[in-house]
């Protein structure tokens, strides 16, 4: 059921960018129809078990403008010091949804 949790947290925090912190590179911030591509992310469901294969829903990819998007989101105590003791509990995670062009990663 954590998988569970973890996905549910995940998904919410994508979808909304709230309960997360959300980071956008300098090289995302500059492309073409940024608001189209945060829509895109927000509203990704193509997770299949290549591309997610612990049911998380912490990662995915697109193509936009031509050019390959990542997204991820990790898991951070709430210093952002040192990884999450628990994900699935957002008393102590603080969770970072990171957008990056695919070269970034």
């Amino acid at each position: 059921m954590t998988d569970n949790r973890i996905r549910d947290l995940n998904d919410q925090a994508r979808q909304t960018f709230t309960g997360c912190r959300v980071v956008l590179t300098p090289s995302i911030q500059a492309l073409d129809g940024l608001h189209d591509l945060l829509d895109r992310v927000r509203w990704f469901d193509a997770f299949t078990p290549d591309n997610d294969p612990y049911g998380e829903h912490d990662f995915g990819s697109l193509v936009h403008a031509g050019a390959t998007i990542f997204w991820k989101i990790d898991y951070y105590d709430l210093d952002l010091q040192m990884h999450s003791p628990d994900p699935s509990d957002p008393d102590v995670t603080c969770r970072v949804l990171t957008i990056m062009l695919g070269e970034e990663y």
